[in-house]
């Protein structure tokens, strides 16, 4: 006569009940992927010793980095107070206490765990390269203060070195093109990706004591002095890069006093005060600068109140910056629309600093992701469904089992 109904259901509630964990079971094993969870975060500290004030950059990049270089992003700025350290040289004690400050910001901004791990380095530019030729105790007296200082410090302190015009030459041509995206940048995919060949920018850099020139040029490099080369983001990037010592705003403006008595940077600022970074005609800036200059002294104080301190200057530096770019450097009213003066990109400084962590993360080692097996939204949420039902169903069946009247159906 077939099967009575107690079995039946108890037979439909089983096989429903196994339907059901098999399809949960499904669903968790051929439905997985891997998951990379969050990599720590990694910092890096550079103080840039300009030859009219020291300012101090902390930047940060997931611990993973990408094709061996870190995904740098700038964290906290700080100008420490007093000039350059070169101004120190008749109290070195000085330089080194001038950067306490700063280093207290920074150090409240990184995680303790994190502080023994971070690297330090301390650049120092034309200002103290003038003043070791001048007197070669002084500097290294500087170097000296500095580094105490430093080392005292919880973070990885890697020493405070001279750099050499050329490298911060390169460092602000490679801080330049990767805040612009030119080296690598985040597709819409979510991958990071390498723009096409041919859409890197050259730099020019004005300080206080130098001023640089950096870009790839359309040839070989001949000498060989002034070429530097560099591997980030996985290629390889060669650059012709000149740094010219005594020839940054102060140092000029110097030689100029000197002579009269006798008988970015810089190229930003003083074009920022006369309103020319908007890429203005060459005719434009060259009128604009030679009205100014011609301007009564009370008029100009009067339009500017509060900048006695540069006013006296921003003449002889806009002039200075038309004739080196045009009798120097070579540029035309044909390719002048082709220089953009700027301070920042992207929330971040211009200059060498940058470039050299970018450089740096290449020595320090990745960390690999952890790696989990995870569902989906929507593939979890008819998991635990698949897993309630079965459950469900399960319990169903004992309590049939149980309850089911003896002799019934």
């Amino acid at each position: 006569m077939g099967l009575t109904w107690k079995p039946r259901v108890l037979t439909a509630l089983l096989g429903a009940a196994v339907a059901s964990g098999l399809t949960t079971l499904i669903l968790i094993l051929v439905e997985a992927t891997d998951v990379l969870l969050p990599t720590d975060t990694k910092f890096g500290i550079v103080f840039d010793a300009g030859s009219s004030h020291t300012s101090l950059f902390v930047y940060r990049w997931p611990a993973d980095k990408e094709n061996d270089t870190g995904v740098v992003s700038q964290a906290l700025v700080c100008q420490a107070k007093g000039p350059g350290i070169s101004s120190y040289a008749s109290n070195p004690a000085q330089a080194g206490e001038s950067l306490q400050g700063c280093l207290e910001e920074a150090l409240a901004l990184i995680p303790e765990a994190q502080q023994r791990k971070t690297p330090m380095f301390l650049g120092a530019t034309a200002g103290m390269r003038l003043l070791s030729q001048k007197n070669s105790s002084q500097a290294r007296d500087i170097f000296e203060a500095v580094t105490q200082v430093l080392g005292k410090s919880p973070l990885d302190f890697w020493g405070a070195e001279l750099l050499a015009g050329q490298d911060e030459g390169a460092l602000g041509w490679i801080t330049i093109n990767y805040v612009l995206g030119m080296l690598v940048k985040y597709s819409f995919s979510g991958e990071w990706i390498q723009p096409l060949e041919g859409t890197l920018v050259g730099a020019l850099d004005m300080g206080g004591a130098s001023t640089q020139i950096t870009f790839v040029p359309g040839g070989p490099i001949l000498d060989k002095s002034t070429q530097t080369t560099f591997r980030l983001y996985g290629s390889e990037h060669s650059v012709y890069t000149h740094s010219y010592l005594c020839f940054g705003r102060d140092q000029m403006l110097s030689r100029l006093l000197a002579q009269l008595v006798q008988a970015f940077s810089n190229f930003y600022y003083t074009f920022h005060f006369l309103n020319l970074t908007s890429k203005q005609p060459l005719a434009t800036v060259n009128a604009t600068i030679w009205e100014f200059c011609q301007r009564p002294w009370k008029q100009v104080e009067a339009s500017s109140p509060g900048q006695d301190r540069w006013l006296r200057d921003y003449c002889t530096s806009g002039l200075y910056i038309l004739t080196l770019l045009l009798e120097g450097y070579g540029f035309s009213e044909e390719t002048w629309p082709g220089i953009e003066f700027c301070k920042q990109a992207g929330g971040t400084e211009m200059g060498w600093t940058l470039g050299y962590m970018l450089n740096l993360t290449r020595m320090i080692p990745a960390e690999v992701p952890a790696q989990w097996r995870a569902q989906s939204y929507g593939i979890w949420a008819a998991g635990v469904v698949f897993a309630v039902l079965t459950l469900t169903v399960t319990l169903g069946a004992v309590a049939g089992q149980l309850l089911w009247p003896q002799g019934a159906g």
